[in-house]
């Protein structure tokens, strides 16, 4: 390892950062290593690592310090946060501004920073098109990490700015509005505000792999945005994948977005809010991803139907919490 260049991975325990930690720790051949970044060094999935050769270190995004210490004789650095653990954006903004200055003083040569859209490229927050939320945010779930970007930008990072898609995991997780349930009538159906509009879509252990394919091309990726998806896909084609995978018919269910607004789930405000911009805004909005880009840095990439066969044995079918009668 000692020969390699040193990455080091915030979230390596969970979906994004762990797909990259896996793609350094499968090309055993390869430039890399990694050092795994988590709160807890003793959890299983940590451990797992660990057993196939990361060094587990602790951090926490909360704490500046435990992250210089983390990145300190880092090459590289995978940076994410995760506004579904907290439902903030003002903190997912705070621990980019301390992802910053810890890969600053570490002297990282290479940050991906997994951001996302900002809501007010498409609609400005002065007007009334879209609910302002908490904090006075309309899309919290992106528009953190977008605040977060300037962050790496005035240190002057040498960053990639990721912008990552939706997890077609998002397709068996519970308590996701994209979950295939069982309505009240006995049917399967994915329940989505998004109409005939397209969602650019790849499943999290392609993300991670698409991050290696970036942290490989090196300098040729520092300074820009890449937008990274396998497909882009309406909801009826996501029903029809399912379909075709399970041997059971799946029903698209377009709601209107108040329906998403009044749900029982956690962040369905900013949610609908999401779907509203998606679908005013979808073919600008699908343009910031590349497709061709991504198999390029990603030749495994997989996609809707090869990734829906591969994990169909994830999906579960609970009673839906949105459901309209057809």
């Amino acid at each position: 390892m000692t020969n390699k260049k040193l990455i080091a991975v915030v979230g390596a325990t969970g979906a994004q950062g762990g797909g990259l930690a896996r793609a350094i720790l499968d090309d055993s051949r390869g430039e890399f290593a990694c050092r795994a970044l988590t709160r807890d060094p003793s959890s299983p999935a940590a451990q797992a690592l660990a057993d196939r050769g990361a060094e587990v270190v602790r951090a926490d995004l909360d704490h500046e310090d435990t992250l210089s210490t983390a990145f300190e004789g880092a090459h590289g650095a995978y940076c994410m946060t995760n506004f579904f653990e907290h439902f903030s954006a003002s903190k997912e903004a705070e621990q980019a501004e301390n992802l910053a200055p810890a890969a600053t003083k570490a002297g990282v040569r290479h940050v991906i920073w997994s951001t996302s859209q900002d809501s007010r490229d498409w609609i400005s927050p002065q007007g009334d098109r879209l609910p302002t939320l908490a904090d006075g945010y309309q899309v919290p779930h992106w528009d953190g990490k977008a605040r977060g970007d300037r962050y790496f930008i005035d240190l002057g990072v040498p960053t990639t700015f990721l912008l990552p898609p939706t997890y077609w995991e998002n397709l068996f997780m519970p308590g996701t509005p994209h979950q295939v349930q069982r309505g009240a009538d006995g049917a399967l159906a994915i329940t989505l505000p998004a109409g005939e509009a397209k969602m650019p879509g790849m499943g999290a252990e392609d993300i991670g792999r698409c991050a290696y394919g970036l942290l490989k091309g090196g300098q040729e990726f520092v300074g820009t945005t890449v937008g990274v998806a396998a497909e882009s896909s309406t909801g009826a084609e996501l029903a029809a994948a399912v379909s075709e995978a399970l041997g059971e018919n799946v029903r698209y269910n377009a709601v209107p977005l108040d329906v998403v607004r009044g749900a029982p789930f956690p962040g369905a405000d900013a949610v609908a809010n999401m779907f509203q911009i998606i679908t005013e805004a979808n073919d600008d909005y699908c343009g910031h991803y590349d497709l061709a880009l991504s198999r390029s840095i990603n030749p495994q990439l997989r996609t809707l139907a090869e990734w829906v066969t591969a994990n169909q044995h994830k999906f579960q079918v609970p009673v839906a919490l949105l459901h309209r009668s057809t």
